[in-house]
């Protein structure tokens, strides 16, 4: 009866049903797991083999495309991991193009599926539903999103690395709510990342991630973002190299990284083929510099940077002071030294231009206060933009935190506010 039953018979044409009924029945599980992986048994035959004692039958069933979807929800909560294994991959196959509000009651119960096994218990179930779900363009959004926020790495790893579904919102709420370890070098990883995620990963402050994703060439990343990063990472050892190796470099970001990387970081830069004329120029110099001992000019030198280290004599309130009064103390001035890391002198040149005591700038830049800071570049007379710069790269607020000049070259505080601020500073 066997033999006729399986030998004989065609995949597209129905086994007989009471044959198959009876073998159904028969007392060798390996028999009855034959039957239950064919695809032309009736839907009730694999129902009945749904509920068989042994679980190799069971695993047959679930992975079987032919198994009613009402089969398919009973299995969802079978005791065997690996029968909701096998239908985890199964249900993710049959995924695409599924939504929440499905009418098609085969549809519905197949999102039912879907939606049971993406709570499942068992870390694995949920893993194989991610890893086969991870690079469909019509997932399931709700399951996508569900499978991106699991607190296991194995099962949010691939979706937040892969999944197209996710959009830049989702990646930016899932960064905002402190995900679980391992989430942002996920999310560091994605192919083209847009520039407000990039923003966001560096605004943690996570060095891992931010390493992960300054070595991800397709992440745009905006050049502010860059120059703050590059600030920082004088003492991140981390970052020297994907910095080194990132993609159109600008002169700024090129030269501050050949003052400071080690030499044979310097050596891959000059040797990069792919920078313009004035990106190798500005690497060029800063090498010529550094093989000068550090000297950068003497004040009228060829760059037209000031030497710094040649003021040594005065104080940074001093040196401020004397160049006030011969009118270079300028945005310019102050750019330079905060290129230079000397930020001591830019303290120093915003009191006197703010006519503050040096001591509440300092204090102000200690307490990294973003309105405070703002404020004395206002009293200062400096240009708006430049108090962005200022925010960067004195107190170090992550990009998005900056206040942005508004309307072209604005304070975005009121003329009122940015008084008041100056006022609460000299008090304190």
């Amino acid at each position: 009866m066997l033999k006729r039953l399986f030998g004989g018979s065609s995949e597209k044409r129905l086994l007989d049903y009471e044959r198959a009924k009876a073998v159904a029945r028969d007392e060798d599980s390996s028999v009855r797991r034959r039957l239950a992986s064919r695809t032309n048994v009736q839907p009730e035959i694999l129902y009945y083999l749904a509920d068989d004692l042994v679980p190799e039958v069971r695993r047959e069933i679930a992975v079987n495309e032919a198994a009613p979807r009402q089969v398919d929800i009973k299995l969802a909560g079978d005791a065997d991991e690996e029968v909701r294994c096998g239908l985890a991959g199964k249900i993710a196959r049959l995924a695409p193009g599924l939504t929440a509000a499905e009418q098609d009651k085969v549809r519905q119960l197949t999102y039912e599926t879907l939606e049971i096994l993406a709570r499942d218990q068992a870390t694995r179930v949920r893993q194989v539903l991610a890893e086969t779900l991870k690079d469909v363009a019509d997932a399931p959004p709700e399951v996508i999103g569900r499978l991106a926020r699991d607190t296991e790495i194995v099962v949010a790893g691939p979706v937040l690395e892969f999944s197209p579904v996710l959009s830049d919102e989702d990646l930016l709420e899932i960064i905002a709510a402190s995900p679980i370890a391992g989430a942002l070098d996920a999310i560091s990883r994605r192919a083209r990342i847009g520039e407000q995620v990039s923003d966001a990963i560096v605004g943690t402050d996570d060095v891992d991630s931010i390493a992960v994703l300054l070595a991800n060439p397709s992440a745009q990343i905006r050049e502010e973002t860059l120059d703050y990063v590059v600030d920082r990472a004088i003492d991140v050892e981390s970052w020297h190299v994907p910095l080194v190796k990132r993609p159109r470099l600008s002169p700024r970001v090129a030269g501050k990284l050949a003052r400071f990387v080690a030499n044979h970081l310097v050596d891959i830069l000059t040797q990069r083929q792919d920078l313009d004329p004035e990106t190798a120029a500005a690497v060029n110099a800063e090498v010529r510099k550094r093989l000068d001992n550090g000297h950068v000019g003497d004040g009228g030198g060829d760059d037209g940077t000031r030497d710094w280290e040649g003021l040594q004599t005065e104080s940074p309130l001093e040196t401020a002071k004397r160049l006030q009064g011969s009118s270079e103390l300028t945005a310019e001035t102050i750019a330079d030294a905060l290129g230079s890391g000397d930020n001591e002198f830019v303290m120093a040149a915003l009191a006197v231009l703010a006519g503050m005591r040096i001591e509440i700038v300092q204090k102000t830049v200690s307490n990294r206060s973003i309105k405070g800071i703002v404020s004395i570049a206002w009293k200062a007379g400096l240009p708006a933009r430049f108090s962005e710069t200022l925010q960067l790269k004195l107190i170090h607020v992550a990009p998005k935190g900056v206040l942005r000049a508004t309307d072209g070259d604005d304070y975005p505080l009121s003329n009122e506010d940015l008084t008041w601020q100056i006022e609460f500073l000299n008090d304190l």
